[in-house]
């Protein structure tokens, strides 16, 4: 990465004990909010796509190092009303915390670091701090809403490639077949890894590298979209590999090695072209007279600040601890009996080897009906939650209707939305995982989450609902429903969903007395 030389700075002195306000609420914050701090660490680690946020501290200090001449030219002004921005962050943390949200409360405590600056110090020290108290949001790991969507993607653009090389593809949902053998797009393959690793290089690049706002602007957003574009191609590359080496090459895991010194070549190139671009750093402004960092304000008016910011991150925490009263029961759920014109049945076919990757559920129930005008079979799963918390929790990444691994039986072929009973439902096929098999099964599914007594199909509503409903003292009770039959060999979608309409119109008054009856305790 190339940096412009600086040029030589005005020797000046900071009083450093002016930063002891703003150092003590910091550590304070993280002391409070330490099981969120670990947490973020623990992903840190874990996670090959959240890796590089560890190097996000480091460079932020440095940055504030950095910028220590022009520091000690700003004039310290606390912006005590900043404090109602703070309640806002603390708010933020609060509902996180209630629905289980990783993302939310890291960011909450994120915001809550950077809005030390302008409340303890003031907007002249922000305004110098402003890149690298933004830089530090990359240390929150969000990201992974984008897996499914650039899933489809990579997908959409490998099999237009293939095709226009003269391939032969047989598609299904993320998987693939072409004469040489079967390929499905991964989590792995998403290059959200490699995306969100590019932005934020490629951001403190641009900061490093430009003056020009244009300029840092325009390379973050090349930033963005080279990853995306890269990864499309190392994706088609890997399977022509594979098929031009009769499968010996780019498949297993050393295709996520190739994956990788790809990018690295891809970013490096896009840094080298950057470069040419780079414009020297601004002189700092002749310093005044008097050179300090607002000697006459006493230290006073910063510590009240900080004591104020630390007194509603205290009573957050105190009120949480309130919230959090498990109810400590298991919930007792009977699924309803059959309506008139259905019959309870044993599950069969595909119904017997499928199971929905809900394994946290407290309670977790199935139940086959049989219409009896024609036999068909529709089968109601629920899966039930009570007392969630980060380990045991109804919306989450890791849950859903398959495993998402290369070792699972069943693959999501399609997915959509539609309305039934006066209800928005979330509609999938699945299919066994044998992508080259015509024979393989295929479900019809519809899916509903259940919070305390209202349906939904969004996650983000349903995690909202979640966390109201705990901060009014009424439990964090919900539930999801699969409703799911099998579909015909030509697997046409119609018949099947006008069978789980008419079954959910049946049975919808049953399943909700039955859920509140759980909620309750009866």
């Amino acid at each position: 990465m190339s940096v412009a030389p600086r040029p030589a700075a005005v020797a000046v002195a900071i009083p450093w004990p002016r930063l002891v306000p703003g150092v003590v609420l910091v550590v304070a914050l993280l002391l409070l909010f330490r099981d969120t701090a670990q947490a973020t660490v623990t992903i840190w680690l874990r996670s090959e796509t959240f890796t590089h946020c560890i190097l996000v501290p480091p460079i932020v200090l440095w940055l504030f190092w950095r910028s220590r001449a022009r520091l000690a030219q700003a004039p310290v002004r606390p912006v005590p009303w900043l404090l109602v921005l703070w309640a806002g962050g603390c708010l933020l943390w609060l509902l996180g915390e209630l629905a289980s949200v990783n993302a939310a409360t890291q960011l909450a405590l994120v915001t809550l670091i950077v809005l030390v600056v302008p409340a303890v110090y003031g907007w002249a020290v922000a305004r110098v701090l402003a890149f690298p108290l933004l830089f530090l949001y990359f240390a929150v790991p969000v990201g992974e809403f984008m897996v499914a969507p650039m899933m489809e993607w990579t997908a959409d653009f490998t099999v237009a490639a293939l095709q226009a090389t003269g391939l032969p593809v047989y598609r299904e949902g993320l998987q693939f077949v072409i004469p040489s053998g079967s390929w499905s797009v991964v989590e792995a393959c998403s290059g959200v890894r490699y995306l969100i690793a590019s932005f934020m290089v490629g951001t403190l690049f641009a900061y490093l590298n430009y003056n020009s706002l244009k300029r840092r602007l325009v390379f973050a957003a090349v930033s963005l979209a080279v990853p995306i574009v890269a990864n499309w191609l190392r994706a088609y590359m890997i399977v022509m590999l594979g098929h031009l080496s009769g499968n010996e090459l780019a498949t297993g895991v050393d295709h996520l090695v190739y994956g990788w010194v790809f990018f690295g070549i891809v970013i490096g190139i896009m840094f080298v072209v950057g470069a040419r671009w780079s414009e020297p750093e601004l002189p700092l402004p002749a310093p005044p007279t008097a050179i300090s960092l607002a000697p006459s304000l006493a230290a006073a008016p910063l510590w009240r600040v900080a004591a104020a910011a630390l007194a509603l991150a205290a009573g957050t925490q105190a009120l949480m601890w309130q919230l959090d009263r498990p109810r400590g029961t298991t919930p007792v759920l009977a699924l309803p009996a059959a309506a008139d014109g259905w019959a309870l049945a044993a599950p069969e076919g595909p119904a017997l080897t499928w199971q929905p990757n809900y394994k946290t559920a407290n309670v977790q129930q199935a139940q086959a009906y049989r219409r009896s005008s024609d036999g068909a079979l529709v089968t109601t799963w629920v899966g039930y939650y009570r007392d969630q918390n980060y380990q045991r929790k109804l919306i989450t990444s890791t849950n859903g209707l398959v495993e998402g691994t290369t070792e699972s039986r069943w693959a999501q072929a399609a997915s959509g939305g539609s309305t039934a009973a006066g209800l928005p439902v979330r509609t999938a096929v699945l299919r066994g995982s044998d992508v080259s098999s015509v024979a393989a099964p295929r479900l019809r599914v519809w899916q509903l989450y259940w919070v305390a007594g209202r349906f939904t199909t969004s996650d983000a509503r349903a995690k909202v609902m979640l966390a109201l409903n705990r901060l009014a003292g009424r439990g964090d009770d919900a539930a999801v429903l699969l409703l799911h039959t099998p579909l015909p060999a030509d697997g046409l979608t119609e018949a099947a969903d006008a069978l789980l309409q008419a079954h959910l119109q049946a049975h919808l008054a049953a399943l909700q007395g039955a859920l509140q009856s759980a909620q309750a305790g009866r």
